[in-house]
């Protein structure tokens, strides 16, 4: 039987373009491992969902069968469809203008590559405890190149007065 491997993954960004963070959730059988990191930027949000995937994907020591976790549509599309014609195309879109993320999406294909990867899509801050913890380990990662707190959408920032 192959070893198999979990993967979790999401992108933060605190203002679009702005300061970003990923964060990933690895999961072997009962070992886990949790990975995130940041971007000072600016950057996108795009760019960070591709990122977690990235490095999630580049720390496997050796290859193995993925389920990897994302709830970026951005993701899933363009990795399990997108990338094939894009290469195929130059890395020019179907209407002839160049990919957007290129760079990122050459990487993740590269690092897809190395394993068997099965993609599956999640849908975001619907309570899927690993997909919440991906999402905190990101907005980590906003938080250390931030230097300060991220709210999030639908909270509020403690102020005293």
């Amino acid at each position: 039987m192959a070893e198999s491997v979990e993967i979790y993954t999401d992108g933060a960004c605190s203002g679009n373009p702005g300061p970003g963070g990923w964060g990933a959730v690895l999961r072997y059988g009962d070992v886990e491992k949790e990975i995130y990191g940041g971007d000072a930027g600016p950057t996108t949000n795009n760019r960070m969902e591709l990122m977690a995937p990235i490095e999630a994907l580049e720390s496997l020591k050796r290859r193995v069968t993925v389920n990897l976790y994302t709830d970026s549509t951005y993701v899933r599309n363009g990795i399990t469809s997108w990338v094939r014609n894009w290469k195929n195309n130059g890395w020019m879109t179907s209407a002839k203008t160049p990919v957007k993320n290129a760079d990122l999406w050459r990487r993740l294909d590269e690092a897809a590559s190395q394993h068997d990867v099965e993609w599956h899509w999640v849908k975001g801050h619907a309570g899927h405890p690993e997909n919440e913890r991906a999402d905190r380990l990101a907005v980590k990662g906003v938080e250390e190149v931030m230097g300060r707190p991220v709210v999030q959408p639908g909270e509020r920032s403690a102020r005293r007065r």
